[in-house]
């Protein structure tokens, strides 16, 4: 099951940017990140435009618009900081 997986967008406007995965329709992922793509208003993403993480948000996280946003946030600098030489 994938869904409330971290994932980075590989492909398109939101390049670069990293999302959680909230469903599934067929062989397409429903991806939010609490800011520009709100949980009520999912974006549809090929899977292989993604890349997965392996990180997964708690349900908790998953609860609002504010908490996807902050859990992704928290997420994204622990991402940077060990990309870093």
């Amino acid at each position: 099951n994938m869904i409330g997986q971290i994932v980075c967008s590989r492909q398109g406007r939101d390049k670069g940017y990293f999302l959680v995965v909230v469903g599934m329709d067929n062989d397409k992922l429903l991806v939010c990140d609490g800011k520009e793509r709100p949980l009520n208003r999912p974006k549809l993403k090929n899977a292989k435009h993604l890349q997965f993480t392996n990180t997964y948000l708690t349900e908790e996280d998953l609860r609002s618009n504010k908490s996807l946003k902050k859990a992704l946030a928290v997420y994204r600098d622990t991402a940077e900081l060990k990309e870093e030489p």
